[in-house]
């Protein structure tokens, strides 16, 4: 099985900080590609956990995740746009 999910990363006082927003997932790293890394192994972390308990395919599914039965994969929701706001409180 394959997971296909899209990952943010961005820079936070001396650390990078990467994220899985369909997934909920994130970690951090003193470079852009360790943080990356690490995200990749906190998702796999995730997925064994999610599988041994049962409910990897229902937490996909709420995310809005599809699984594409022939291939055996499940594709995360197609990001539309990624956008900065500015609000004054």
């Amino acid at each position: 099985m394959q997971i296909n999910f899209i990952g943010q990363t961005w820079k936070e006082g001396n650390a990078y900080v990467s994220y899985a927003p369909q997934l909920d997932v994130s970690t951090c790293g003193k470079t852009q590609e360790e943080a990356r890394k690490n995200l990749i192994e906190a998702v796999e972390g995730f997925i064994e956990v999610t599988q041994k308990m049962g409910t990897l395919q229902d937490i996909l599914k709420e995310a809005g995740f599809i699984k594409q039965v022939k291939k055996q994969y499940w594709v995360a929701p197609e990001l539309i746009a990624l956008e900065r706001f500015s609000l004054a409180i």
